[in-house]
């Protein structure tokens, strides 16, 4: 398994430039459906049922790859996503490149590498003989660096169908990967308030940008709390001229959390804000919610996660679980009940910035753990 995955490696660089080379931001369907379409064609190329689907209201690109030789659940869900943050027009800036033993362009890290290590474990499985022996399942949204909010339900109903889920966001350098992500969501704090000359009577006014500086005060303080919740105002807006009472003023919030109890706390908390205005005539409205829950490891992904850092010792990895405060789409398939390892994809960094990095050195490390555990768990009956 290790020499036939070593001798493919140009091929795994000839594939990556290929689909760094596509731009894919959440907002460009054409280039995500164009991502979709180079993976349909492989997977069906080793025999997996394979369809790209149009998922909601904005007919986001989606791919779905099955092989499943029984009834029963799928033994291992593969899940990533096919947009990246960067614009149309990215790749001509900066295309797919080498120096060293680093690649880079828009979307190598997060996470268009994490995609090739499935289409090369499941392309080394088919090789090896084993992915007859399994059944599996592979989801690809093109909407998660905007929340999946059209493809969120059907990665939760494939989750529930599967009795494990790999997610391959990148695994960070030295080999860490993801056992527990925040949960989180997004609120809009708008003020209303009054406009008067701000020199000659502005008694007159209600000024709705002091109204939402008293409001952020108490926005802040949520983030003294043991529960480790943050709660963050990111971007402010209010007023139009120097002379001039602000009549509105808006901030949006950052709300992660830890633990899935903090969600009815935070959600109170913002519903009840407008109920106390600092100024008199004021009027505050509120929007959002918590959307992604945490992702909390329970007992079956401990034993998962055990099987993992098992195999990775024997093969020379030094390997770590730890725990963040990003989301991923594994927030969702926790959430499904489904035991989930996430950072599962190629090594890497700088995600979402211009020197976003893998190290392809790494490629062929996480293939060969990927497959190896793929063959433990085909050849146990148990739930490991």
């Amino acid at each position: 398994m290790k020499q036939y995955i070593e001798v493919r490696h140009e091929n795994f660089l000839i594939d990556f430039e290929t689909i760094i080379n596509i731009d894919s931001s959440s907002d460009n369907k054409s280039g995500i459906e164009k991502v979709a379409r180079f993976f349909e064609k492989r997977f069906t190329g080793i025999g997996l049922d394979t369809e790209v689907l149009f998922l909601g209201d904005k007919k986001v690109p989606c791919l779905y790859a099955e092989h499943r030789p029984s009834k029963k659940p799928f033994d291992i869900m593969f899940l990533g996503h096919m947009d990246t943050v960067f614009p149309t027009g990215e790749v001509e800036k900066r295309p797919f490149s080498i120096k060293g033993n680093r690649a880079f362009g828009p979307g190598v890290c997060d996470m268009k590498g994490g995609l090739l290590v499935v289409l090369h474990v499941l392309e080394t499985l088919k090789h090896e003989g084993i992915l007859d022996s399994l059944s599996v399942c592979v989801a690809f949204n093109g909407d998660e660096e905007t929340g999946s909010k059209a493809s969120r339900d059907w990665i939760m109903s494939t989750a529930k169908k599967s009795l494990r889920t790999f997610v391959f966001e990148p695994c960070r350098p030295g080999y860490r990967f993801v056992l527990q992500r925040k949960g989180g969501g997004w609120f809009q704090v708008m003020v209303k308030g009054q406009e008067a000359h701000a020199g000659a009577d502005p008694e007159k006014g209600i000024n709705a940008v002091v109204e939402l500086a008293h409001q952020i005060v108490k926005i802040n303080q949520l983030n003294q709390n043991e529960m480790q919740t943050s709660a963050h105002v990111t971007v402010i807006t209010g007023g139009d001229k120097v002379n001039i009472i602000p009549n509105k003023a808006q901030a949006s919030v950052d709300v992660r959390i830890l633990k899935l109890d903090e969600k009815e706390r935070i959600e109170t908390f913002f519903k009840t804000l407008p109920e106390h205005p600092h100024l008199k005539g004021s009027e505050i409205i509120v929007q959002g919610h918590i959307d992604r829950p945490p992702m909390e490891p329970g007992d079956a992904t401990q034993k998962l996660w055990d099987l993992i850092q098992s195999t990775g010792g024997k093969i020379g990895l030094p390997m770590e679980a730890i725990s963040t405060g990003g989301c991923s789409d594994g927030n969702y398939t926790a959430a499904a009940g489904t035991p989930t390892i996430d950072g599962m994809g190629i090594v890497g960094a700088n995600s979402h910035r211009a020197d976003e990095y893998v190290e392809l050195d790494s490629f062929d490390n996480m293939v060969l753990l990927v497959a190896q555990v793929c063959k433990t768990i085909s050849e146990k009956d148990e739930l490991i």
